[in-house]
């Protein structure tokens, strides 16, 4: 029988009972609060973007409360269809805004303030997220992963009324 030290088996358990409650998390965020993890819907050449449905950008409204949000990342700013000054959408209290995004260039982030969006735009792939907003407010989209020298620069605006 293999003896092991009293020391030992101590810290054994408490790794033991450590990993459980990783595990324990994990399992409540997903079946408990509904946490998913963004996966790509599909792929695009991003060299290519006009043959897509991402080659007209921008908000299009699907019934009364829900909206499609059509979005271009690329060096250094998101594209929504808005041209000449920063991308601003406003949408009803209540309304529902499907997100679907891709970046033309290099890896941008997608994060919008205070919900739980937060997606990492790679060319090519396109990216998709619903979220609801239940509170009137201002929202800021920003790029949260480093994608040159013009990083900063990367924010947008969802007010909500």
């Amino acid at each position: 029988m293999i003896h092991i030290h009293r020391l030992e088996r101590y810290w054994m358990i408490t790794v033991g009972i450590v990993m459980g409650g990783f595990m324990a998390a994990l399992v409540a965020s997903v079946l408990v609060y509904g946490v998913r993890l963004p996966t790509p819907v599909g792929r695009v050449d991003p060299t290519h973007l006009e043959n897509t449905d991402l080659a007209t950008p921008g908000l299009t409204q699907d019934s009364e409360h829900a909206y499609t949000l059509r979005v271009v990342a690329k060096m250094w700013q998101f594209d929504f269809g808005v041209k000449g000054q920063m991308p601003k959408i406003t949408l009803q209290h209540g309304s529902s805004l499907k997100i679907v995004a891709t970046s033309k260039d290099v890896t941008h982030g997608f994060y919008v303030e205070q919900h739980n969006v937060n997606m990492m735009l790679v060319p090519g792939q396109i990216s998709e997220m619903d979220v609801v907003f239940t509170k009137p407010g201002i929202y800021h989209i920003i790029c949260h992963e480093y994608c040159g020298p013009g990083h900063q620069n990367m924010i947008a605006v969802i007010e909500v009324l």
